[in-house]
Protein backbone atom coordinates (compact mmCIF):
# COMPACT_ATOMS: atom_id res chain seq x y z
CA UNK A 1 0.00 0.00 0.00
CA UNK A 2 1.50 3.64 -0.51
CA UNK A 3 0.58 6.15 1.19
CA UNK A 4 1.00 10.55 0.80
CA UNK A 5 4.19 10.97 2.51
CA UNK A 6 4.31 13.86 5.53
CA UNK A 7 0.45 13.62 5.98
CA UNK A 8 -0.05 12.60 9.60
CA UNK A 9 0.30 16.00 11.51
CA UNK A 10 -0.02 16.76 15.13
CA UNK A 11 -1.15 19.37 17.00
CA UNK A 12 1.46 20.97 19.64
CA UNK A 13 0.14 20.60 22.60
CA UNK A 14 2.48 23.49 25.09
CA UNK A 15 0.64 22.38 28.49
CA UNK A 16 1.50 18.59 27.88
CA UNK A 17 4.81 19.11 26.35
CA UNK A 18 5.80 21.77 29.60
CA UNK A 19 4.97 18.96 32.17
CA UNK A 20 6.50 16.28 30.12
CA UNK A 21 10.06 17.94 30.22
CA UNK A 22 9.38 19.20 34.08
CA UNK A 23 8.53 15.52 34.42
CA UNK A 24 11.66 14.08 32.48
CA UNK A 25 14.00 17.00 34.10
CA UNK A 26 12.61 15.70 37.76
CA UNK A 27 13.84 11.92 37.38
CA UNK A 28 16.68 12.39 35.26
CA UNK A 29 20.36 13.05 37.03
CA UNK A 30 21.73 15.78 34.57
CA UNK A 31 18.68 16.94 32.21
CA UNK A 32 20.40 18.66 29.68
CA UNK A 33 18.37 19.40 26.25
CA UNK A 34 20.28 16.34 24.31
CA UNK A 35 18.91 13.83 26.86
CA UNK A 36 15.50 15.72 27.46
CA UNK A 37 15.29 16.23 23.76
CA UNK A 38 15.79 12.37 23.30
CA UNK A 39 13.61 10.78 25.89
CA UNK A 40 11.16 13.00 24.46
CA UNK A 41 11.79 11.85 20.91
CA UNK A 42 11.15 7.65 22.06
CA UNK A 43 8.23 8.48 24.06
CA UNK A 44 6.75 9.85 21.30
CA UNK A 45 7.66 7.83 18.43
CA UNK A 46 6.28 4.28 21.05
CA UNK A 47 3.24 6.21 22.08
CA UNK A 48 2.49 7.25 18.12
CA UNK A 49 2.69 3.30 17.29
CA UNK A 50 0.64 2.10 20.05
CA UNK A 51 -2.44 5.11 20.28
CA UNK A 52 -2.22 6.85 17.00
CA UNK A 53 -0.77 10.58 18.55
CA UNK A 54 2.27 11.23 20.15
CA UNK A 55 2.55 13.05 23.54
CA UNK A 56 3.54 17.00 22.53
CA UNK A 57 2.69 16.68 19.37
CA UNK A 58 5.99 18.42 18.63
CA UNK A 59 7.61 18.06 14.94
CA UNK A 60 10.97 16.74 15.20
CA UNK A 61 14.05 17.59 12.99
CA UNK A 62 16.54 15.70 12.33
CA UNK A 63 19.73 17.20 13.16
CA UNK A 64 23.66 16.57 13.78
CA UNK A 65 23.09 15.15 17.16
CA UNK A 66 19.42 13.43 15.93
CA UNK A 67 15.85 14.24 16.22
CA UNK A 68 15.36 17.50 18.19
CA UNK A 69 11.74 18.59 19.03
CA UNK A 70 11.30 22.19 16.80
CA UNK A 71 8.79 23.45 19.35
CA UNK A 72 10.43 22.30 22.53
CA UNK A 73 13.53 23.57 20.98
CA UNK A 74 12.53 27.24 20.13
CA UNK A 75 11.08 27.33 23.96
CA UNK A 76 13.93 26.42 25.32
CA UNK A 77 16.18 28.77 23.62
CA UNK A 78 13.58 31.75 24.42
CA UNK A 79 13.86 30.76 27.76
CA UNK A 80 17.70 30.47 27.67
CA UNK A 81 17.39 33.96 25.97
CA UNK A 82 18.90 33.44 22.41
CA UNK A 83 15.71 32.27 20.83
CA UNK A 84 13.55 33.65 17.27
CA UNK A 85 11.36 34.99 20.13
CA UNK A 86 12.04 36.07 23.92
CA UNK A 87 10.35 34.27 26.79
CA UNK A 88 7.94 36.75 28.29
CA UNK A 89 7.80 34.81 31.04
CA UNK A 90 5.49 32.54 29.95
CA UNK A 91 7.78 29.71 30.14
CA UNK A 92 10.52 30.54 32.73
CA UNK A 93 8.06 30.12 35.36
CA UNK A 94 8.25 26.80 35.05
CA UNK A 95 11.81 25.72 34.68
CA UNK A 96 15.12 28.03 33.93
CA UNK A 97 18.49 27.38 31.89
CA UNK A 98 21.78 26.97 33.60
CA UNK A 99 24.79 26.21 31.89
CA UNK A 100 23.59 26.95 28.37
CA UNK A 101 21.83 23.74 28.25
CA UNK A 102 20.71 22.47 31.43
CA UNK A 103 17.01 22.55 32.43
CA UNK A 104 16.19 23.30 36.08
CA UNK A 105 12.88 23.03 37.25
CA UNK A 106 11.10 25.79 39.34
CA UNK A 107 7.85 24.13 39.45
CA UNK A 108 6.61 20.78 39.92
CA UNK A 109 5.37 18.44 36.95
CA UNK A 110 1.14 18.47 36.98
CA UNK A 111 1.06 14.55 36.06
CA UNK A 112 -2.77 15.87 35.91
CA UNK A 113 -1.97 16.87 32.67
CA UNK A 114 -0.63 13.97 31.40
CA UNK A 115 -2.08 10.58 30.62
CA UNK A 116 -1.83 7.24 32.12
CA UNK A 117 -0.20 6.10 28.62
CA UNK A 118 1.63 9.29 28.26
CA UNK A 119 3.46 8.25 31.44
CA UNK A 120 3.61 4.78 30.32
CA UNK A 121 5.73 5.70 27.28
CA UNK A 122 7.92 8.56 29.07
CA UNK A 123 8.63 6.41 31.82
CA UNK A 124 9.66 3.41 29.61
CA UNK A 125 12.00 6.10 28.00
CA UNK A 126 13.67 7.04 30.88
CA UNK A 127 14.63 3.61 32.17
CA UNK A 128 15.76 2.41 28.64
CA UNK A 129 17.70 5.78 28.29
CA UNK A 130 18.13 7.95 31.04
CA UNK A 131 21.65 6.81 32.21
CA UNK A 132 22.95 5.90 28.58
CA UNK A 133 25.70 8.35 27.62
CA UNK A 134 25.22 11.31 25.25
CA UNK A 135 26.87 9.09 22.72
CA UNK A 136 25.40 6.09 23.30
CA UNK A 137 21.55 8.05 23.29
CA UNK A 138 22.83 10.15 19.95
CA UNK A 139 23.24 6.69 18.40
CA UNK A 140 20.09 5.17 19.20
CA UNK A 141 18.27 8.39 18.24
CA UNK A 142 20.23 8.03 14.85
CA UNK A 143 17.23 5.36 13.54
CA UNK A 144 15.59 4.69 10.31
CA UNK A 145 13.70 7.84 10.39
CA UNK A 146 16.50 10.68 11.76
CA UNK A 147 18.09 8.65 8.21
CA UNK A 148 15.95 9.13 5.74
CA UNK A 149 15.51 12.52 6.30
CA UNK A 150 17.48 15.01 4.83
CA UNK A 151 19.83 17.36 7.46
CA UNK A 152 17.97 19.85 9.71
CA UNK A 153 14.35 19.25 7.73
CA UNK A 154 11.50 17.58 9.91
CA UNK A 155 11.21 14.08 10.28
CA UNK A 156 7.88 12.51 8.35
CA UNK A 157 5.82 10.77 10.86
CA UNK A 158 5.38 8.17 8.48
CA UNK A 159 8.90 7.04 8.69
CA UNK A 160 8.59 7.60 12.51
CA UNK A 161 5.55 4.60 12.44
CA UNK A 162 7.79 2.82 10.16
CA UNK A 163 10.58 2.85 12.55
CA UNK A 164 8.55 1.99 15.54
CA UNK A 165 7.10 -1.36 13.94
CA UNK A 166 3.82 0.14 11.98
CA UNK A 167 3.16 -0.90 8.53
CA UNK A 168 1.60 0.81 5.91
CA UNK A 169 -2.02 -0.09 6.70
CA UNK A 170 -1.47 1.35 9.71
CA UNK A 171 0.11 4.83 8.44
CA UNK A 172 -2.82 5.03 6.08
CA UNK A 173 -5.32 5.18 8.80
CA UNK A 174 -3.21 8.03 10.75
CA UNK A 175 -3.04 9.79 7.71
CA UNK A 176 -6.66 9.23 7.35
CA UNK A 177 -7.37 10.55 11.01
CA UNK A 178 -5.13 12.94 10.86
CA UNK A 179 -6.58 14.57 7.15
CA UNK A 180 -10.33 14.34 8.67
CA UNK A 181 -9.04 16.07 12.23
CA UNK A 182 -7.42 19.22 9.99
CA UNK A 183 -10.70 19.45 7.92
CA UNK A 184 -12.54 20.05 11.13
CA UNK A 185 -10.45 22.38 12.14
CA UNK A 186 -11.64 24.60 9.00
Amino acid sequence: MTYLANKIRMSFDKGKTINAVLYISERLICSDFHKIFKILYFSDREHLVKYGRTITGDTYTAMKDGPVPSNTYDIFKSVRGNGYFKDDGTFSQYFSVIDWDIIKPKKKSDIDELSKTDLYYINESIDKYGKMSWDEIREKSHDYAWRNTAGNRNINFEDIVLEAGGDDEYIAYLTEQSMLEWSLRG
